[in-house]
């Protein structure tokens, strides 16, 4: 295994995971920046208020799209594994 191999493995770890994450993290920047427009306009300044919604719309997310993340991991981990005697020998 070279150099290469690593640096190219390495990439594409970081690109699934940015993958999978980023429907997750926008979600989440979203609602926290409805909540906070809301707490603006409304003047309530309550520290937890965007806790519950953000929770929420995550659980949101991944139960609709948890099946296709599932399915990336394994897509990625199943090639992963079946390229090893190529890496290796």
């Amino acid at each position: 295994m070279n150099q290469d191999t690593v640096v190219n493995l390495s990439t594409q770890a970081m690109e699934l995971a940015l993958k999978i994450a980023l429907p997750l993290l926008l979600v989440g920047l979203a609602v926290g920046l409805l909540v906070s427009v809301f707490q603006a306009v409304t003047q309530i300044q309550e520290q937890t208020l965007s806790f519950i919604p953000k929770i929420l719309a995550i659980a949101v997310v991944l139960v609709v799209g948890g099946p296709w993340m599932l399915g990336e991991l394994l897509t990625y981990t199943t090639d992963l594994w079946g390229s090893i005697p190529d890496m290796v020998g």
